[in-house]
């Protein structure tokens, strides 16, 4: 089908891992019947929803989700008051079919997702969904990964998260594809379709809630301390250490800054001062009637013993922890992966992250070559006071999550 492309399409996009994706680069439209197959659906209610790649019956008929796995989509989407067809627009991951050499369906290469995520991505920019069902871990590989670039992970982590995506504009709901619940045995065919009936239903409800958009703190950047001694007795605060390693012991370390979130929108963010000038923090550490909310307490805690001569009281909330005993997933208590799937903030963290690494847990990171970099104090700060904001409005949802588990 030469002449089938555009040149822009085919053309080749430098990458700095220095490869290169297109559809020319990628190539499967050479074996396709309906290459770079086109969105299908009215998309009345505004639901994108996302399959894997193209089988053997989309590729004949040149439609999405045909075959035993349309059959089924459709079927389930009936009873839940949506036509696959007048409600929705469905696309895929990889827009071209993705065969073996004997001939057989088989699922995209991360390479060929790569390849077709801008087609994927202009789709969403120029139909603005209110949706996005995801089906299966290739449609988020294609919408995430090149902004979630550490620990994306494997596909359970993701599994039933609905994500209110900030970039996008839209609640991002990854489940299994069909596939998976077709080829399972009874039982676990069973077991996964029951789940993931409760994630599309659950992603359906989610058209009747407006989509939040995320207010942004108000950061105080502080160099006089005296403010922590207006913060009344009983007020919430989280408070998160920037540090130049992960732990205090080694010769050398230091805490660099520091920030206090004291409401789910009000954050303190400053310099570590030395001397009579610590002391407002020192007293806002020692007190046990400001209930204190961290990201695995454990670290500062240990920072402040070690380096501070400070033990810190009145510790009320580990979020990171709280995570873990709501959901055992493995990979999902990382603040930045609870920031995106509850806040749909992602990626605020790239530009520092660099700076914070060390090759071995006592090893001092690059901390101290960012702050001397111009405007690299600012980012800093910015981006301690991001994580603390981000434990204490965590903390806040943890903590209603936990009143309802309670039988009392």
């Amino acid at each position: 089908m030469e002449g089938f492309f555009t040149s822009k399409e085919t053309e080749s996009i430098s990458r700095p891992d220095g490869k290169t994706y297109s559809c020319f680069s990628c190539g499967l439209y050479k074996g396709a019947q309906t290459p770079k197959m086109e969105p299908w659906g009215d998309f009345g209610k505004k639901i994108l929803i996302i399959g894997e790649a193209p089988g053997r019956a989309e590729d004949q008929a040149g439609i999405p989700f045909q075959g035993n796995e349309g059959r089924y989509l459709k079927a389930f989407l009936k009873k839940q008051g949506v036509d696959l067809k007048r409600d929705c627009l469905s696309i895929y991951a990889a827009k071209c079919r993705p065969a073996c050499d004997k001939g057989r369906d088989r699922k995209p290469t991360n390479y060929e997702i790569e390849s077709c995520r801008k087609l994927a991505l202009k789709v969403i920019r120029e139909r603005e969904p209110k949706l996005i069902i995801i089906l299966g871990l290739s449609g988020v590989y294609s919408l995430v990964r090149h902004r979630f670039k550490k620990n994306f992970g494997k596909f359970p982590k993701w599994r039933g998260w609905t994500i209110p995506d900030q970039d996008i504009k839209a609640w991002v709901c990854p489940t299994f594809s069909i596939q998976e619940i077709l080829e399972r045995n009874k039982k676990e065919k069973y077991e996964t379709e029951v789940i993931w009936e409760q994630d599309i239903e659950r992603a359906l409800n989610k058209l009747e809630i407006p989509f939040p958009v995320f207010k942004k703190p108000k950061i105080k950047y502080i160099e006089d301390l005296s403010v922590l001694n207006k913060i009344k007795d009983g007020t919430y605060t989280a408070f998160d250490y920037e540090t130049t390693g992960l732990k205090p012991h080694a010769k050398g370390h230091k805490i660099i800054c520091c920030a206090i979130a004291v409401s789910a929108d009000k954050v303190y963010s400053f310099m570590m001062p030395k001397g009579k000038k610590l002391k407002p923090f020192l007293k806002y550490l020692e007190n046990d009637k400001l209930p204190k909310i961290a990201q695995n307490m454990k670290y500062e805690d240990t920072w402040s013993e070690v380096l501070l001569d400070t033990i810190v009281r009145g510790w009320d909330w580990d979020t990171m922890q709280a995570t873990h005993v709501l959901d055992n997933r493995s990979g999902i208590t990382s603040l930045k992966f609870q920031a995106y799937i509850l806040f749909g903030i992602i990626d605020y963290d790239s530009e520092i992250n660099p700076f914070l690494l060390a090759p071995h847990a006592n090893s001092i990171n690059k901390i101290e070559k960012l702050i001397k970099q111009p405007g690299g104090e600012r980012k800093l700060l910015k981006y301690c006071a991001w994580d603390s904001i981000l434990e204490y409005r965590l903390a806040v949802i943890q903590k209603k999550l936990f009143e309802n588990l309670l039988p009392f």
